[in-house]
């Protein structure tokens, strides 16, 4: 019987033929879904697909884009918001 915190289905199960010949089970966490906008829903690209421990240990550089609203919104949504402030800057 495996230890009670691998029975969970929250666990990827892989099969493994180990080089003595043996077929072995290993538990790997799945995946966290793609990092999306939170105006219009697209994924957002320079966002990698850790779990918070993963990203903890990524570079500043490396966990987000570095522009305004990074990792937040996409390239288009923040361009969009920017120009509604500066139009209504000039009314």
């Amino acid at each position: 019987m495996v230890k009670p915190m691998l029975r969970s289905r929250s666990i990827k199960k892989r099969r493994v033929r180990t080089p003595g010949n043996r077929l072995m089970t290993h538990f790997e966490r799945k995946k966290p879904n793609v990092a999306k906008c939170g105006v219009c829903g697209k994924p957002l690209h320079g966002v990698p697909r850790l779990n918070p421990s993963g990203i903890r240990k990524l570079p500043k550089t490396k966990r987000r884009p570095e522009r305004p609203y990074g990792g937040n919104l996409c390239s288009e949504c923040m361009r969009k918001l920017f120009r509604k402030v500066l139009i209504k800057q000039n009314i």
